[in-house]
């Protein structure tokens, strides 16, 4: 597997937040794990990250074991929930930011970026700044930064959490688009079910810090626990 995540455990000032989480992800894979906010998700994320550190257990990347590897060096990217782009560039130089740290020849830099904002629907906005972009569009000139280093992994931290229902619901699948296009190994954290279920090979479920890890969609949605039979009857029942 690429992504060995093994035996995690983290404990904040007495309190247990992680017990004992494993899982396993193959290569060009997304991993949605759905659970309420304080189950201890983002605690994970961090760890792999690479900006905390475990109590006990392992981070292993493409058999590599990063834990003693500092953040920056770990070849893993991580998307908050807000896009944090640098307010003084614009979407050219926002999404062209790693490759540029990467001393890139400028000839190269340039199809790369332009690549991207194609593939982004950005066309057209090359030399905007954040402040004259949507929700949506900063979103997506986020994605781009991230995808266009081919980072080892991708971690995607309620991503879409601050946009609209219609921008959430394209975002959503432009991301299921462009991970294609490019091979992206990701796991992103949620506690909206139909993201979860629309974004995920793969599935899992975290409460008070315990990971369940399901064969298949349809077990992760047959689990009572994940609250996706819930939702089921309320819609047939409203």
């Amino acid at each position: 597997m690429f992504v060995k995540i093994q035996n995690i455990k983290k404990t904040f000032v007495g309190q247990p937040v992680l017990h004992d989480v494993s899982f396993q992800l193959e290569q060009h894979a997304t991993l949605s794990i759905l659970g309420k906010s304080g189950c201890g998700k983002t605690t994970l994320l961090k760890i792999i990250a690479g900006l905390l550190h475990p109590d006990e257990g392992s981070v292993v990347i493409n058999d590599i074991k990063v834990n003693e590897i500092i953040a920056n060096k770990r070849d893993i990217v991580y998307i908050y929930q807000e896009p944090l782009l640098f307010p003084h560039l614009n979407v050219f130089e926002n999404i062209a930011f790693g490759l540029r740290l990467r001393k890139l020849d400028n000839n190269i830099i340039d199809r790369l970026v332009i690549e991207m904002i194609n593939e982004l629907g950005l066309k057209g906005h090359e030399k905007k700044i954040p402040t004259q972009l949507s929700g949506g569009q900063k979103q997506r000139v986020s994605f781009g930064r991230a995808i266009i280093v081919k980072p080892k992994l991708l971690l995607l931290d309620e991503p879409f959490g601050n946009l609209d229902v219609e921008t959430r619901t394209s975002m959503q699948l432009l991301f299921k688009q462009i991970s294609e296009i490019f091979g992206i190994t990701s796991l992103i954290v949620t506690h909206d079910l139909k993201e979860a279920i629309l974004m995920g090979d793969k599935f899992g479920f975290m409460e008070d810090g315990f990971l369940k890890i399901y064969s298949n969609k349809t077990d992760f949605i047959q689990d009572n626990n994940t609250g996706v039979q819930k939702e089921i009857e309320f819609w047939k029942n409203l």
